[in-house]
């Protein structure tokens, strides 16, 4: 498996072609992911082969958005996995791996095993974590150039609604991110009362 040549190809890729109306889905969001899922991984004691893998899954779960449309990237994004990933040593056992990877952070998750359940868990770490209402605004921008959100009051409703049905998957982000996750919840469910 070649993932420096992986790395370099996508990154070139989502460098080049992400709209800059992705506030959110940029290149920054699939770096952060890269070094999140790095992180639970090492944590969660996945080693060897199977971390190149969630580092690659990492690196291309978002590829679809290359097509610039928010429904069906991740089927997408395994287009351009089976695509590309043979011809720098991925076999196909572990390009099914990897799109399982990436198939389960479609929203809700549904993670079958723990490489999946790190890959959610990292495509959501800023949930709990302290730049969560930062990254949290420019997934709203985001929706609201997609038209796919009105304004902040629908905002605010669509994310109790969502931090209700989330959940952390790894030990590693249910001990470090769910306890500060909780508390934005309980804040936002207060401004959504104070906005009625």
């Amino acid at each position: 498996m070649n993932y420096r040549a992986a790395k370099k190809y996508i990154l070139n890729r989502l460098r080049t072609e992400l709209s800059v109306h992705l506030y959110y889905h940029g290149l920054h969001h699939t770096l952060d992911v890269l070094k999140m899922a790095t992180k639970i991984a090492m944590e969660e004691g996945i080693r060897g082969r199977d971390l190149v893998l969630v580092k690659t899954a990492a690196l291309f779960h978002d590829a679809g958005f290359v097509k610039n449309k928010h429904a069906g990237h991740e089927a997408e994004g395994c287009i351009i996995v089976r695509d590309q990933l043979p011809a720098l040593g991925y076999d196909s056992a572990d390009i099914e791996k990897i799109c399982g990877m990436i198939m389960a952070t479609k929203i809700p998750q549904t993670p079958t095993n723990l490489l999946e359940e790190i890959i959610c868990d990292a495509d959501l770490d800023y949930l709990g974590r302290p730049d969560f209402y930062s990254i949290g605004n420019t997934l709203f921008k985001e929706m609201k150039v997609y038209h796919l959100i009105s304004d902040e009051i629908a905002w605010n409703k669509l994310q109790v609604s969502f931090l209700s049905g989330h959940r952390f998957h790894t030990r590693t982000n249910k001990a470090l991110r769910d306890p500060l996750k909780q508390q934005y919840l309980q804040l936002l469910i207060l401004e959504v009362r104070s906005e009625k």
